[in-house]
C-alpha cells in the first residue's frame, strides 16, 4: 500500500480537476440539519465537518429507483430497449466514511449471488471510492463491533485520514486506485515516514460480540425476544432507507398505453405488505416477525450464503429511528440469551 500526502488546497484543486476532466462527483454536502451525497458542481459544496451522512452513499451504484428496459407495444410483436451501460458516467465518490466503503461489498454479494446483476455491476465498474478515515464519533457508532474500524481500509480504492489541520495522509489501496493515483499524482507529496495514522483515528469501543451473535441468532427462532425488541416498531422502513447494505426491492411497470418501462424501486423488508401474498396470506404479519427477518438476514442468513454480516456499524438506522430503537442495543441483548 503506497502512502502519499496531499494538503486541502490541493486536494480541492485535485477534485476540480476532476470534474473538469468530465467525471461525475459525489460527495457529502450540508443544507439545514442533514448532510447527504449529492451530485456536486462546485468542490465548495463538500462538507468535512460531519460525522455521518443522513443516508449511506448506496444510492450512487442501487439507485431509489431505476429503469431495467423499455418496451414498445407493435401490432403482434414486442420491442425491448434493454438496459443502457453506455449512458453510465465515470463516477468518484468521494467522502465516504469507511463504514460505507465497506458497504459495497455486501452490495456486490446480493447481487452477484445467483445471477449477476447489470445494472449494478456497470454501475459498480465505473465507480471509484475515496475514503476519509474517521477522526470523530457519535453514541451511535460501532463499527468496531461488526470487525471494521475508522481505519479500515477495506472497500475503499484510496482513503484519506486527517493528520494536520488542512492535510491527508493518503493510503492507495486498488489498482482502481493506483490508475487514479497516476493520473492525478501531481497535485500529491511523498508522506512523512513518521506518521502514524493509528495516532489520528477516533476510538470507537466494541460494544457487543459479533461472533457470538452469528453462533446464536439462528437458534433463537422463536424466542420472545424478538417479541420484546419490536414492541415500538411501527414499520416505516427508515432503518432500511438509510443503511449502506439493505438491498430489498421492488419491481413496478410504469404503462403507458402501448409504452412502458420496467422499474426497480427499494422496499423493505420492515413493511407489512412486503411479504403479502396475492392470496392474502402473509406469512410474516406480525411486527415482530419482520423485525426478526431483518436481524437474521444481517447475522445469520448472508453471513451463512455470502460469508460477509449485513451490518457495517455506522449507526445510521438508529440515527433515524422515530421511535428510538437503538440496534447496537438490540444486538447487546442477543448476546445475553
Amino acid at each position: 500500500m503506497e502512502r502519499k500526502y496531499i494538503n486541502r488546497h490541493s486536494l480541492m484543486n485535485c477534485l476540480k480537476k476532476v470534474q473538469a476532466d468530465g467525471v461525475s462527483l459525489y460527495a457529502p454536502v450540508a443544507r439545514g440539519e442533514q448532510t447527504d451525497f449529492r451530485f456536486i458542481t462546485s468542490v465548495d459544496e463538500i462538507s468535512f465537518g460531519h460525522i455521518q451522512t443522513t443516508r449511506s452513499a448506496k444510492a450512487v451504484v442501487f439507485p431509489c429507483t431505476e429503469k431495467l428496459f423499455s418496451y414498445k407495444k407493435e401490432k403482434n410483436d414486442v420491442k425491448l430497449r434493454d438496459y443502457d451501460a453506455d449512458e453510465l458516467p465515470d463516477i468518484l465518490v468521494f467522502g465516504i466514511h469507511p463504514c460505507d466503503a465497506v458497504g459495497f461489498g455486501p452490495l456486490a454479494g446480493i447481487f452477484n449471488w445467483d445471477t449477476q446483476d447489470k445494472p449494478y455491476n456497470e454501475r459498480r465498474k465505473r465507480i471509484t471510492l475515496i475514503s476519509l478515515a474517521c477522526n470523530r464519533a457519535d453514541e451511535y457508532c460501532f463499527c468496531t463491533s461488526v470487525g471494521g474500524g475508522p481505519g479500515n481500509t477495506e472497500g475503499s480504492d484510496i482513503q484519506l485520514t486527517p493528520v494536520k489541520e488542512d492535510g491527508y495522509l493518503v493510503e492507495i489501496i486498488t489498482d482502481k486506485g493506483n490508475e487514479w493515483y497516476e493520473k492525478y499524482g501531481s497535485f500529491f507529496e511523498n508522506a512523512a515516514e513518521d506518521i502514524r495514522k493509528e495516532d489520528y483515528l477516533v476510538e470507537i469501543p466494541v460494544k457487543f460480540d459479533m461472533e457470538d451473535i452469528i453462533r446464536k441468532v439462528s437458534g433463537v427462532f422463536e424466542n420472545d425476544t424478538w417479541r420484546l425488541q419490536s414492541e415500538r416498531c411501527i414499520g416505516c422502513g427508515a432503518c432500511a432507507f438509510v443503511c449502506p447494505t439493505c438491498a430489498c426491492f421492488d419491481i413496478q411497470e410504469d404503462a403507458h398505453g402501448k409504452t412502458g418501462n420496467r422499474i426497480r424501486c427499494w422496499d423493505s423488508c420492515g413493511f407489512a405488505l412486503f411479504t403479502l401474498h396475492t392470496s392474502g396470506h402473509n406469512p410474516r404479519p406480525k411486527q415482530s416477525q419482520r423485525w426478526r427477518q431483518r436481524i437474521m438476514h444481517k447475522f445469520s442468513y448472508m453471513p451463512e450464503r455470502l460469508s460477509v454480516v449485513g451490518c457495517t456499524g455506522c449507526g445510521r438506522c438508529s440515527r433515524a429511528c422515530p421511535v428510538d430503537m437503538n440496534l447496537s442495543d438490540n444486538l447487546k441483548m442477543l448476546n445475553l440469551l
